[in-house]
Order: C-alpha cells, then sequence, then structure tokens
C-alpha cells in the first residue's frame, strides 16, 4: 500500500472554512453538543417527569445512572467502527439512530419505558469518541491536542446549554397552546428531530480525512496510516497504557458528569441556596467548557512541544493532582465564598484535565485511534458510574439513620435531618473521590514511550509543517 503524508492542518485557523479540517472540526464539534444536549435534556425537567410518571426517588437516581452506563458499551464499539468505517459514516448513523429514543422519550407513559429510553439515549454519549477522533486524523501533532480539546470542550456546552435551551424550547412549546405539564415531551420530540437533521448534514459535508473518505482511498490504494485491519483489537486491549488513561479519564470526565449531576442539590443542602441560584451556579461551571478543556489541550501541545510525549504525560499528572486537591478541600469548605473559589477551581482543573488526556491518547497507537479512543473515553462512564453508586449508596444510608433518629420529632424535623444528612453525607463522597484521582494522578506518571515513538512524532511533526508551507 503507498504511505504518503497525510495533509492535516498544523493551524486551527477557525474561520478558514474552505479548510477540510477546519470544516469539519465545526460540524463534529456542533454534532457533539447537539448529542451531548439531547443526552441530557431531560434534566431540567426531571420534577416534571417525576410528576408526571411518579417516579420514585429509586427510580430517578437509577435514571442518571443508566442515562451514563449504556454509554459506556457504545463507546467501546463506536472506536472500532470508526477505525474500520470511519468517522463520517459512524457519526451519520449514530446521530440518526440515536434521535429515536430521544423522540420516544416524549410518548413514554410508565416509569420503565422512561427507563428503558434514558439506557438507549445514553449510546450518543459515544459521540465523543468520533469527535476525538475525527479531529486526530485532521489536525498535525503540534495542534492535535488543542483540536481535541476545543471540539470536545464545545461539545460538551450541550450538557450545560441544555439547562436553558430546553425551557427555552418548551417555552416556545406552551406559547402554541400546549399545556405546559406536556411541553417536556414536545421539547424532546424536537431535540431529537435536531438530532436527525444533523446526521444528514454530517453526511453531505464532512469527509473522513483531509484527502477524501474511507472508501474512496482503499479503493484508490491512498489509505492513510491509521488503517485498523494491521492491528488486532486485542493488541489494543494489552497495552497497559491504554487502561491507565482509562482509569485517569473515570478520574476527570466521569468525576465532572457525576459532581455536576449532583451538584446542584449540594448547593441547597449545604449552602442553603435556593434552586435558581444552584442551577445558575452549576450552569455557569458548565459553561467554563468554552476555554477551560482548550487550555488543558493547549498547554499539552506547549509542554510536548518543549519535553516530547514525556511532557505531555506530566502536565496530565499534574493537573488531574490538582483537581483531586480542590475537589477535596470544597468538600470540607462550609463558607460559600471558599467554597465557590474552590468549587471554580475544580471546575477549571477538572476540565483541563479533560484535555489533557485527549492531548496523550493521538500519540498511544496511531493504527488504532478509534479504539483507544473508545476504551478512554467508556473509562469516563465507568468513573461516572462508580461515583454515582458510592454517592447514592453514602446518601441512602445517611439518609436512612437521620429518619430513625428522628422519627419521633415530626415532619419538619426528619426533613431538616434528611437534608443535613444527605449534604454530610454527599461531602464525605467527594473527598473520597478526590483521594481516588489523586492515586490516578500518580499512576498516570507510569505511561512511558519508547524513544522511536518520540522520533515518530518529530518526523511526522516536520513533514505536516513542510507540506503546509510552514517551516519552523
Amino acid at each position: 500500500m503507498k504511505e504518503f503524508v497525510s495533509a492535516k492542518a498544523t493551524k486551527l485557523e477557525l474561520l478558514n472554512l474552505r479548510s477540510v479540517p477546519i470544516r469539519t472540526f465545526w460540524i463534529t464539534s456542533i454534532a457533539f453538543f447537539i448529542c451531548f444536549f439531547a443526552w441530557f435534556g431531560i434534566v431540567p425537567f426531571m420534577p416534571d417527569v417525576v410528576k408526571d410518571l411518579g417516579l420514585t426517588p429509586t427510580q430517578k437516581w437509577n435514571s442518571i445512572i443508566l442515562a451514563v452506563s449504556g454509554t459506556v458499551f457504545a463507546r467501546l464499539l463506536i472506536g472500532k467502527l470508526c477505525d474500520k468505517y470511519g468517522p463520517r459514516l459512524c457519526y451519520t448513523y449514530l446521530l440518526i439512530l440515536g434521535s429515536i429514543p430521544v423522540i420516544l422519550l416524549g410518548f413514554v407513559q410508565t416509569p420503565l419505558q422512561f427507563l428503558i429510553c434514558r439506557l438507549f439515549i445514553g449510546f450518543i454519549g459515544a459521540s465523543f469518541v468520533i469527535t476525538q477522533f475525527h479531529t486526530s486524523i485532521m489536525f498535525a501533532p503540534n495542534i492535535v491536542g488543542t483540536a481535541n480539546a476545543t471540539s470536545a470542550g464545545w461539545g460538551n456546552l450541550g450538557g450545560g446549554a441544555n439547562r436553558l435551551g430546553m425551557p427555552l424550547i418548551a417555552a416556545g412549546v406552551v406559547s402554541f397552546g400546549i399545556a405546559d405539564e406536556v411541553a417536556w415531551r414536545y421539547s424532546m420530540v424536537i431535540a431529537g428531530v435536531i438530532c436527525f437533521a444533523m446526521g444528514l448534514i454530517y453526511y453531505f459535508f464532512t469527509k473522513d480525512t483531509p484527502e477524501g473518505n474511507f472508501k474512496e482511498l482503499k479503493e484508490e490504494g491512498k489509505m492513510p496510516n491509521l488503517k485498523k485491519d494491521e492491528v488486532s483489537f486485542l493488541s489494543t486491549l494489552k497495552d497497559y497504557r491504554v487502561w491507565i488513561l482509562f482509569l485517569v479519564y473515570a478520574a476527570c470526565f466521569g468525576i465532572e458528569l457525576t459532581v455536576y449531576g449532583t451538584m446542584d442539590d449540594y448547593l441547597q443542602n449545604r449552602f442553603g441556596l435556593d434552586r435558581s441560584t444552584a442551577g445558575n451556579l452549576v450552569l455557569s461551571f458548565a459553561l467554563m467548557n468554552i476555554f477551560a478543556r482548550t487550555l488543558g489541550g493547549y498547554f499539552g501541545d506547549l509542554f510536548g512541544k518543549f519535553r516530547g510525549l514525556r511532557g505531555r504525560v506530566v502536565f496530565l499528572a499534574l493537573i488531574l493532582a490538582t483537581e483531586g486537591l480542590m475537589l477535596s478541600i470544597f468538600s470540607v469548605t462550609t463558607s460559600l465564598v471558599f467554597g465557590m473559589i474552590f468549587l471554580i477551581a475544580f471546575s477549571l482543573t477538572v476540565q483541563m484535565a479533560e484535555g489533557a488526556t485527549f492531548s496523550v491518547v493521538p500519540f498511544i497507537n496511531k493504527k488504532a485511534i478509534g479504539s483507544i479512543s473508545g476504551i478512554v473515553g467508556a473509562g469516563g462512564n465507568v468513573g461516572a458510574f462508580m461515583a454515582a453508586m458510592l454517592l447514592k449508596s453514602k446518601s441512602a444510608v445517611a439518609e436512612s439513620a437521620a429518619i430513625a433518629a428522628n422519627s419521633e420529632l415530626g415532619e419538619q424535623a426528619i426533613k431538616a435531618a434528611q437534608t443535613t444528612a444527605a449534604a454530610s453525607a454527599v461531602s464525605s463522597g467527594f473527598f473520597v473521590i478526590g483521594g481516588f484521582i489523586v492515586i490516578a494522578a500518580l499512576l498516570s506518571l507510569a505511561i512511558r514511550f519508547a524513544t522511536a515513538e518520540e522520533m515518530a512524532v518529530i518526523d511526522e511533526t516536520k513533514a505536516e509543517l513542510l507540506l503546509s508551507g510552514v517551516d519552523k
């Protein structure tokens, strides 16, 4: 097979829409945004859903867990499919098929139907893997960390933007005379239709690589150096570095999902904030994805420029350890002012750690970027699942004990004791999770690269810079 240097972008010139990599960057970022928007689109409506379907607290918790656990299997599978069929077709099918459970959620009548839809909606969380794969093969080593981090960060905004966007869609629905209590159903249907439309856009306006699509390149004998047929999935699983990054991503993205998923209630119980204020604070932290994740990728590239691949790993370890410390300190803070300072610091560092992780991933094995991205991405959801289970168990035990201890003091006293117990349980859970993150940071330092791998990256970077007309 003919070997050649792919015309990857060496700069992130966001306004150069004639460039295939830049156009792909925008479309894949928007697609990821829409997937996250739909994935967590039901969150702002949960009080209405609980009332409409009669969900119990246990069923509510289970819906949160199912929404992230379904993504684990989808991410593992989609990475392998990307390596074989290319990101363009994979994203098209994911968006179109993923729109089905999003739409069906608007028609559920029982808690079981709701839980099933939440499970399958979680599959669109695999969009992250395709976005990271697509940007990885569109951008050169000197900028790939920044490109990966920015596309992922801007896509993640969908998980926060839905707190504003979905209520606005619901308000629009109500303005047409639809009853307020069922507006959430119409809103989910609209979100599903948007996903379907984005699938069509992805098919017609993107390419798998800067040179063209996988199918045509294979037929012409011009397949770039990312052909997965030469690397077995089993050999990928045997690389210890992949599993360390799996754990690392569990310690950043997984923890972010769970912390933000529980933060509304925690801020109300711990600091006495009202629901609206707590929700707005959580939204503001999510909006930090506009720049925070990009910073992680940028500094990963910067450390890589001066210290090679080892520099990327060192930065990842440093920012991950800082994230763990910030969460643990926040967990023991009782002052609202200091609590917000450390929560902001946690939000910044956790998103930077996510960007730094995927500034390392593309260099583990260039012939298996999709599979590795899928495994590491799945680690995020495993981390979210484990953290949610920890907090759920701690809260359940603490609240049960509080109810039993105050059963004779009246409903108001029981509720107050339950609130205090829940806050204390989640606080201790955050502290434990912070310790786990620091351990993961130390473990990440075990990631090593051979001299040949370091030299290959240097040679590829020089070749891409020469090809793009930038010689420096």
